[in-house]
């Protein structure tokens, strides 16, 4: 190695590996020391971190989760599709709870703007969906899509447009009139009207100018000052736009590969994958689910997972679905991610029950495989295949050291290790920061 290889940092990228809730935020938190810049890479406010610190809870939606933490640089990278009315108001709430954020704060000028008219389409659309019978895809109606369309269109405004009225005028009329027309014409619904939005984003300008950054370059040059950098994914693997259970997926890349292009640097400088799973599954909205319990019934499992385990969306407060962990669905995003090491959360939340049980496989027209198809009508039809497990009635909450877990949760683990090819590096035993059991630190590994 030479001297400037030496200095350089370590990075790590944290990804879902489920369908997205799974603790990815907390996880953030609690390696924020080891790392002096935290950069968020893809998705927009429909991703949602909530944090634990002290029995404070903290919700974040835009910004990265390094923010609790004093003097870590926070980036918003240019895969991210930023609502600029929605991050100001995060921005304030921080701030009132004594939190310092714009000195903090870098937002990358490539980042597409959520504009009201993405919000109104994605809602509309779904509404139609519904109405027609065809079934919700089960967005949260916060314009990512729509956001996203326009970005692949290469009509989107972007963070830069705001610092140029005119230019901001005129791609905002064309932009406009199209969304309007398929608002009135096929969607049924309002039009918008061009000077309230203007005059809105013009003010929210003044605002944003500050914290504009080449957040790519940025990053580059912490790198190689020596800073560690911690990249944070929203969402889950199983909802990526192409790897996940199309079409009841998000619009951006949720996997680790993204990390770089979604923040404006080199694969390179993707050194650790940790990828975050629950001790069991859960998924919001609609779309295939092989190992989903009855969850809404009491007395039964799944309203046993659904209740302890706090079950609901943080960004839209819907009640998340509950079933068995999905091993085999697990091992497609192992390997989609090249995960290094996984952290397993919430296994807390499995104290008290007499059995656990897992997925290792389906039985798919006949055959057995061991891994998630990946079409969702293939999943629609797969009967999962599950090991079983001894429960254990000790309490595993809130514990930080490995060989004081139960003998029957530590096996359970380490058959999970066994079939999804990848090693468990942490455990989380609670919510808190501190309720974290380390076997091997993504930063000293």
């Amino acid at each position: 190695m030479t001297n400037s290889e030496i200095a350089r940092g370590r990075n790590v990228v944290v990804v879902g590996t489920q369908w997205g809730d799974e603790g990815k935020g907390k996880v953030v938190d609690w390696m924020t020391p080891h790392a002096q810049g935290v950069v968020r890479f893809q998705g927009g406010h429909n991703a949602g971190h909530t944090l634990v610190i002290k029995g404070v809870k903290t919700a974040l939606q835009l910004i990265p989760s390094g923010i609790m933490r004093d003097g870590v640089a926070c980036y918003i990278g240019n895969g991210v599709v930023l609502d600029p009315t929605h991050l100001l108001g995060e921005i304030e709430r921080l701030e009132k709870a004594g939190v310092e954020v714009r000195s903090r704060l870098y937002i990358s000028e490539s980042c597409p703007l959520i504009l009201p008219f993405h919000v109104e389409v994605d809602k509309a659309r779904e509404a139609l969906r519904e109405s027609s019978g065809s079934g919700k895809i089960g967005t949260t109606g916060k314009g990512i899509g729509p956001a996203y369309e326009d970005k692949v269109a290469r009509r989107a405004l972007r963070v830069q447009d705001l610092k140029h009225p005119e230019r901001f005028a005129k791609k905002l009329k064309e932009l406009l009139d199209l969304h309007n027309f398929a608002l009135t014409g096929y969607l049924k619904g309002t039009a918008l009207e061009f000077q309230p939005i203007y005059d809105q984003a013009m003010k929210m300008a003044e605002v944003l100018k500050p914290m504009m950054a080449d957040v790519g370059y940025l990053i580059h040059k912490a790198h190689q000052a020596g800073a560690n950098i911690l990249f944070e994914g929203a969402q889950g693997t199983l909802l990526d736009i192409d790897h996940g259970t199309y079409p009841y997926v998000t619009s951006s890349n949720c996997v680790a590969g993204n990390a770089a292009a979604g923040a404006g640097v080199g694969p390179q400088m993707l050194h650790y994958m940790l990828g975050i799973t629950k001790a069991y599954t859960t998924r919001v909205g609609s779309g295939p689910f092989p190992t989903e319990l009855e969850w809404e019934k009491e007395g039964t499992v799944g309203y046993h997972l659904a209740t302890v385990g706090q079950e609901r969306g943080t960004v839209t407060g819907r009640a998340r679905r509950c079933g068995w962990l999905d091993a085999a669905a697990l091992k497609r995003s192992i390997i989609i991610n090249g995960i290094s090491g996984l952290c397993m959360t919430k296994l807390d939340v499995l104290d008290g029950l007499a059995e656990v049980k897992m997925c290792i496989g389906y039985e798919l027209n006949g055959q057995m495989i061991d891994i998630l198809p990946l079409d969702a009508d293939d999943i629609l039809a797969c009967k999962p295949v599950f090991e079983t497990f001894p429960g254990w009635t000790e309490t595993t909450f809130g514990m930080t050291d490995w060989d004081a877990l139960p003998l029957n949760a530590r096996r359970y683990l380490e058959r999970v290790q066994e079939v999804i090819g990848a090693p468990i590096a942490m455990v989380s035993t609670g919510p808190d920061r501190d309720h974290t059991i380390v076997l091997r630190h993504p930063y000293q590994a």
